[in-house]
C-alpha cells in the first residue's frame, strides 16, 4: 500500500489486515517507515531537514526485506518510532504463520533507481489518493499532536511533507488498485 504522508496507509493497511485475518487469511503488516536513515547519517549528508524523502531511507534495504519474505520462514525487520524519531532495529518480526504480507510505505510505487525494482513483486499494489489540501491538514495535526507549535507543524508540512506528496504524484508507478 503506497500514497503519500498523512494519506491513511497504516491505518487501512491495519484495517485491511485486521478484515483478511478474520476471513482465515492471517495477514501481517510491515511499515517501510522502520527504514528512515539515523538522524546522525542524515545530518552527515545534509538530508535532516529532508528526512521522510525518498532519498532518506535505506531503499536497497527495504528491497532485500521484501525479497526475503518471498523466500523465508521468519523475516526481522526494523520499526520506527515516530515520537521518539528513531528506527528500532529487528523490533518487527515475520513468522512462518503468516499467508500474507502487506508493506506499506510513501515509495512503494516510486519510478526511481532502487524503489522502482519493489514493483514487479507485488501482488497486489495499492494506491491510496487523497486531495492536497485534506493532506496539509492532516499533515499540520501530525505535527501539532507531536508538540510542534501551529506555526512549525505547519512550515515542516508545507516546506517537507508536501514536497514529498508532489515527488510521490510525480513519479507515480502504476497500481493495481487506487483509493
Amino acid at each position: 500500500m503506497a500514497g503519500p504522508p498523512a494519506s491513511g496507509k497504516t491505518t487501512l493497511s491495519h484495517v485491511l489486515a485486521d478484515h483478511l485475518t478474520q476471513a482465515g487469511c492471517k495477514t501481517s503488516v510491515v511499515p517501510m517507515d522502520g527504514f528512515h536513515l539515523d538522524n546522525q547519517i542524515l545530518a552527515k549528508l545534509g538530508l535532516l531537514h529532508r528526512k521522510g524523502a525518498p532519498e532518506t531511507f535505506d531503499a536497497e534495504g527495504i528491497l532485500r526485506l521484501v525479497q526475503a519474505l518471498c523466500n523465508a520462514d521468519r523475516v526481522f525487520y526494523p520499526t520506527f518510532d515516530r515520537r521518539e524519531d528513531f528506527s528500532r532495529a529487528g523490533a518487527g518480526l515475520v513468522d512462518g504463520k503468516s499467508d500474507c504480507v502487506l508493506i506499506e510505505g510513501n515509495y512503494l510505487l516510486f519510478d526511481a533507481p532502487v524503489w522502482k525494482e519493489l514493483h514487479p513483486l507485488w501482488d497486489v499494489s495499492i494506491r491510496l489518493h487523497v486531495p492536497r489540501e485534506i493532506l496539509r491538514q492532516r499533515l499540520v495535526q501530525r505535527w501539532v499532536d507531536f508538540g510542534l507549535p501551529r506555526e512549525h507543524a505547519e512550515k515542516r508540512a508545507v516546506g517537507n511533507d508536501m514536497a514529498n506528496a508532489k515527488a510521490i504524484a510525480n513519479r507515480a508507478l502504476p497500481a493495481t488498485i487506487t483509493i
